[in-house]
């Protein structure tokens, strides 16, 4: 990877990072509304379910973001944390934060579920 290709995607990477950071904060939509409605009630609750689910899909893409920027600075960035092969060109295009190229993000996401414990989710962990 050129000189020129890395400060571009470490551009891209640290404006979602700061993006991603701002979004975080921002965690009104998870407060606990009381109302007098049932009805009110059960929509607040909903409300909160996804503002929940969003908050912690964001905070997964900050790890990765941050593992991204951890790997810029070791000089691995673009290599698969699993098979340690390049990252496609293609692919660091689409989703510069990618730790695992396609045929590894693939098989992760198959064998997610039985791997939660295992080496995937481990390298994860410590790559943020």
């Amino acid at each position: 990877m050129t000189k020129t290709e890395l400060t571009k995607y470490k551009n891209i990477v640290l404006a979602k990072q700061a993006e991603l950071e701002l979004y975080i904060r921002n965690r009104e939509g998870i407060t606990i509304e009381k109302s007098p409605d049932a009805l009110d009630e059960v929509q607040h609750a909903a409300e909160r379910e996804l503002a929940i689910r969003n908050l912690d899909r964001e905070s997964n893409l900050l790890r990765n973001v941050r593992g991204a920027v951890r790997r810029m600075g070791e000089g691995t960035f673009g290599v698969c944390l699993h098979c340690e092969e390049d990252i496609s060109q293609k692919r660091l295009n689409a989703l510069p934060w990618a730790p695992f190229c396609i045929q590894c993000q693939e098989q992760y996401d198959r064998n997610r579920e039985e791997m939660l414990s295992g080496d995937m989710d481990e390298l994860l962990v410590n790559a943020a």
